[in-house]
C-alpha cells in the first residue's frame, strides 16, 4: 500500500497522539522503507554483528511507539526516525560494553566521493558526540549528516527531507564530513 505524503503526515501526528489504528495503518508502509534503509547502512557497517537491521528498525519503532513526540510533515517524521535509529545505535554500542576491544566501530564513509576501498572504522559512540558537538555549530550539516549516515538517504532525498537545493545539501555535507574528519582524526 502507498499513501501520499498528507496522508503519511496525518497518520504520522495521529500515532504521536496515541492512536494505534494510525500506528497500525502507518507501520507496514514506513517499516519497509525504513528497513530497506538499515540494511545499506549494514552493507557499509559489516561490523555489527550483534545488531541486525531489522532489530535496528524493531528497536527504532518501539522507541518511537513509547516516546511523545509530534510531527509537523512526512520529512519530518523521516527525520525524527533517522534521529532514533541513530540513539539506538548508540545505546547499543554502548550496552554492549564492547568500546574497550573497539568493538563498536562503525564503518562510514567520511568522503563525499564514493568510498574505493573499505572505509575506517569510525567509534559509534565518538561519531554521535562529534555530531552533537557539530549541531551546536551549524544545525543544517548535522542534520544533514545524520539522514545520511544514520537514515541511508542519498543526497537528493536529504536535500527533499530539508527543503534546501542538492547544491545547498552537497556544500552542507562536504562540510560536516571535513568537519567530522578533523574531529574523528580519520584519513
Amino acid at each position: 500500500m502507498e499513501l501520499d505524503n498528507a496522508a503519511i503526515t496525518r497518520l504520522a501526528s495521529e500515532w504521536s497522539m496515541g492512536s494505534v489504528e494510525a500506528r497500525d495503518t502507518l507501520l507496514p508502509i514506513i517499516y519497509d522503507r525504513l528497513r530497506q534503509l538499515a540494511r545499506s547502512q549494514f552493507n557499509q557497517a559489516p561490523d555489527t554483528p550483534t545488531l541486525q537491521p531489522t532489530a535496528l528498525v524493531n528497536e527504532a519503532f518501539m522507541k518511537l511507539d513509547q516516546a511523545g513526540w509530534q510531527v509537523e510533515n512526512r520529512r519530518h517524521f523521516f527525520a525524527l526516525a533517522a534521529r532514533v535509529m541513530r540513539q539506538v545505535l548508540v545505546d547499543h554500542a554502548r550496552a554492549s560494553g564492547r568500546r574497550k576491544r573497539g568493538g563498536d566501530q562503525l564503518r562510514v564513509t567520511l568522503s563525499d566521493e564514493v568510498a574505493t576501498s573499505e572505509p575506517p572504522a569510525v567509534d559509534v559512540i565518538q561519531l554521535d558526540d562529534s555530531l552533537n558537538q557539530l549541531e551546536e555549530f551549524n544545525q543544517r550539516a548535522a542534520l544533514a549528516l545524520e539522514l545520511s549516515y544514520f537514515g541511508g538517504f542519498d543526497n537528493a532525498d536529504v536535500a527533499t527531507q530539508l527543503d534546501v537545493s542538492l547544491r545547498t545539501i552537497e556544500r552542507e555535507l562536504r562540510f560536516g564530513r571535513a568537519w567530522l574528519k578533523t574531529r574523528l582524526q580519520v584519513t
